[in-house]
């Protein structure tokens, strides 16, 4: 007897091939039928007319703080995911020199905006080796399957103290030592190294992250660990020294090939049309196609649509933030800050005031908040409400600046009005990437890549300014199925957020529907299939805020045969496990 048996549905196998009508039969957690049978089962699902689709697996995740305290994976478990990978960004929880757990949270704090208060009082910590730290996740059972890759400042935290927060440069002792702790969690099981050499990436102080400058000699000499071994994989983000002009480009570009040659391993790096820089995107696929021909296995993490935050009076960012009349009234309750903005004399004051500097005041706050905020006319023709119908590619004519001109006032004041009207909770949409033409042509242009990995959604992270663990769901809804120009092939979709990401990561158990494949599947009405508005909640540890974004029409997820998620309602099932790569 079956233990599952998905009926009829239309099997989009993650192969990439054209989806088929079959039945899916499911024993002991694996895939034992692909095709038609009337072998009784359990449980029967009627899937006629609904997608059938492998588990998706998400490569770029921030969970590392999270995992200690939600078996869930809220909110990725809403939106089909069944495996992700975490510990990206060179950012992470170990390995930890007890008394040091502080500074590991004001890192993670100020590059993925996730609450400390809710890091500090969420964290169980009780490792110090990286090996220690998967030990402790492993104890608890999960609703979906994870992944760990060791990050790079910790390993330098660990290793140089107060060395690697003050731009020192590693002595070939670091280095070796460095090795041995990478080297040590992948023979674990860790599935790969990470390194952040963004410039937007600060600690909560306001600091460079400490491997931010670290030289070509301490990548390569680190990426050593890979040596022998037959799984792990590096991931990279960086900037490609955009200020610094063609020469810093190339420059940051080998320092990546050198990277990827002395570990051997695959190799990511996040692709994005920056701004300004919008034409940098180009070189990077320059730079890989040509790195590709020549060997390298070098892939581009690529986001769904733009890439950008969500404003509001209870989000982390909005543009009054920095005016000291609206710091008068910034302790309210959200409805009555915005019945105190509406009055009369409180307006007029707050706007003709300059906002005060954000950045270098000793916060996470980037330099280029305050940029943005110096060009608020301008940019404000890329600034949107956010509102129930979701348009994630709204037109210049939907925005702040067409609004502002139809009124007769200041891009700032119709800005101003809408987020002080109602009860305080308005939302703007700000895509600050991949959305300098006004659309999503050049993400089109992107995914359509070869070497194109359907990444970047953040889960877990910058809790305040986006929900992009809604990424696959918005795949499905608006690149195969509402978009009205250049649409997606589902069967390519589907391939890409599954098998794809899987032979990257080096998994070959899923990814594919196929007998002897483990039962990681998604059943999904194409008609019902949406997402809802982002909604703040306060339901991170010590009443710490984040936005959660859920999905309608996930009939089912089931996690090695077992049901997870039935109709976005989370059950109490818990098949989900570590992944340790590298063994059976």
């Amino acid at each position: 007897m079956l233990d599952l048996l998905l009926k009829g549905g239309t099997v989009v196998d993650g192969s990439g091939g054209e989806p088929f009508v079959a039945d899916v039969g499911v024993r002991d957690g694996r895939i034992v039928v692909v095709g038609t049978t009337n072998e009784a089962a359990l449980e029967t699902v009627d899937a006629h007319g609904l997608w059938l689709t492998p588990g998706f697996v998400d490569i770029h995740t921030h969970y590392d703080g999270q995992v200690t305290w939600d078996e869930r994976f809220t909110p990725s478990v809403f939106h089909g995911v069944t495996t992700l990978m975490m510990g990206n960004c060179g950012v992470g929880f170990a390995p930890l020199r007890k008394g040091h757990e502080d500074d590991l949270v004001k890192l993670m704090e100020g590059v993925e905006d996730i609450p400390g208060v809710a890091l500090r009082e969420g964290i169980k910590w009780g490792w110090e080796t990286f090996p220690q730290y998967m030990d402790a996740l492993e104890k608890t059972p999960r609703s979906l399957d994870y992944l760990v890759q060791v990050p790079h400042d910790p390993v330098r935290m660990y290793v140089m103290g107060e060395r690697a927060v003050t731009r020192s440069v590693a002595t070939p002792e670091d280095v070796a030592a460095m090795r041995a702790i990478v080297r040590e969690a992948l023979k674990a099981g860790a599935a790969g190294f990470s390194t952040g050499r963004s410039d937007n990436h600060r600690t909560s102080e306001g600091k460079d992250t400490p491997a931010a400058e670290a030289s070509a000699a301490e990548l390569t000499g680190i990426a050593a660990a890979f040596e022998g071994l037959t799984h792990g994989v590096v991931q990279v983000v960086s900037d490609f020294d955009l200020l610094k002009g063609p020469q810093g480009f190339d420059a940051e570009f080998d320092l990546v090939e050198q990277l990827a040659r002395a570990s051997g391993r695959p190799l990511s790096i996040s692709w994005l049309q920056r701004d300004p820089g919008g034409e940098q995107y180009l070189a990077i696929q320059k730079r890989v196609e040509s790195a590709v021909a020549a060997g390298l296995p070098l892939f581009l993490q690529t986001g769904a649509r733009g890439i950008g935050v969500i404003t509001g009076l209870e989000a982390s960012f909005h543009p009054f933030m920095g005016f000291p009349s609206y710091k008068e009234v910034e302790h309210l309750p959200p409805a009555e800050r915005a019945a105190a903005l509406r009055e009369p004399a409180r307006r007029a004051k707050v706007l003709a005031e300059k906002s005060e500097p954000l950045a270098g005041d000793g916060t996470a706050v980037p330099p280029l908040v305050d940029i943005l905020l110096a060009r608020i006319d301008l940019i404000s023709g890329r600034m949107f409400p956010l509102e129930e119908n979701l348009n994630y590619e709204p037109s210049v004519m939907e925005s702040f600046l067409v609004r502002a001109k139809q009124a007769g006032v200041r891009p700032l004041e119709a800005i101003y009005d809408y987020l002080a009207a109602g009860d305080g909770t308005r939302l703007i949409y700000f895509p600050i990437f991949n959305y300098n033409q006004g659309n999503l042509d050049v993400v089109r242009q992107m995914l359509g890549h070869p070497r194109a990995l359907a990444s970047l959604a953040d889960s877990g992270a910058h809790v305040g300014t986006v929900c992009d663990a809604s990424f696959t769901t918005f795949m499905l809804t608006h690149w195969v199925r509402d978009r009205v120009k250049d649409k997606l092939p589902l069967a390519t979709v589907i391939e890409m957020m599954t098998s794809r990401n899987a032979k990257y990561v080096g998994l070959t158990d899923r990814g594919v529907i196929a007998v002897g494949q483990r039962a990681d599947l998604n059943v999904i009405d194409p008609r019902r299939l949406t997402m809802g508005t982002p909604k703040l909640v306060r339901d991170l540890p010590a009443g710490g805020k984040r936005f959660i974004q859920r999905a309608q029409g996930y009939v089912g997820t089931w996690v090695a045969g077992e049901a997870v998620v039935r109709e976005g309602v989370l059950t109490e099932a818990l098949p989900g496990r570590l992944v340790r790569m590298g063994r059976s």
